[in-house]
């Protein structure tokens, strides 16, 4: 990583985590460098804090061209630090949020349990800010807002605090977005990913529908330079609510 990038994810890791050098080392060390890629609108503009309005869902495609993330202002500070584990009982440090208030958050948008994420056609996979209800962990009904809710299987993620797993079949949380705040300009990049991934697996179960729905045979193609940011309206046709 250039120094002028590492720098800036410190920064970004730093008011995260706070001053603890421990923490910063472990979240530094929990990212899988991908391609720094600026977030932009449909017209090429870089996106910035102001323009991501809470509680609206956003979606754009990293680390490559085929596979889509969330990205949400959640409005308020996410919790400062997580520590999670993947599947394979790897742990992890999630950075936090993004952005002057520490609100702003990123997850890959593929459901850890059978991959179900949003397609142009539908997605089944949907941030709640409203309030929904579903069954937590130990089975029991629960009742909060702000979470994503993945209505193929009842899968339940807590994006204030990872991704981590709040109900539902999933074995692991969303894999992160590693997002790089700016503050000089507002603007936000995508840096990397934390977590578990399952994007070889998602190729192999999906690549004909990604190559018919994306008009390429370079479905594995990486994300370069800018990706777009769009609001899951305009992503899926349709999103389907539990």
């Amino acid at each position: 990583m250039k120094r002028r990038g590492f720098v800036k994810l410190c920064a970004t890791v730093a008011g995260a985590v706070g001053a603890n050098p421990d923490l910063i080392a472990q979240t530094e060390q929990s990212i899988k460098r991908y391609e720094r890629v600026l977030l932009v609108d449909a017209q090429g503009a870089p996106i910035n804090s102001k323009s991501l309005e809470v509680g609206e869902t956003y979606v754009f495609n990293y680390p490559y061209a085929t596979t889509p993330c969330f990205l949400l202002n959640l409005g308020k500070p996410t919790a400062r630090h997580a520590s999670l584990t993947t599947d394979t009982g790897t742990h992890y440090v999630w950075q936090g949020g993004s952005g002057p208030l520490r609100s702003i958050v990123a997850f890959c948008a593929i459901c850890a349990h059978k991959m179900s994420h949003p397609a142009k056609t539908v997605s089944f996979i949907n941030y709640r800010h409203e309030n929904v209800s579903f069954q937590n962990a130990k089975e029991h009904r629960a009742q909060r807002s702000q979470v994503i809710y993945c209505c193929s299987e009842k899968s339940v993620y807590d994006p204030a605090d990872g991704a981590r797993v709040l109900g539902g079949p999933a074995p692991q949380p969303l894999a992160a977005i590693a997002l790089e705040y700016d503050e000089s300009n507002d603007n936000l990049h995508a840096i990397g990913t934390s977590g578990g991934e399952l994007y070889q697996k998602f190729f192999d179960t999906f690549g004909f529908r990604l190559a018919l729905e994306f008009e390429t045979s370079e479905i594995r193609k990486p994300a370069t330079r800018v990706a777009a940011v769009v609001s899951i309206g305009e992503y899926s046709r349709a999103q389907r609510m539990c």
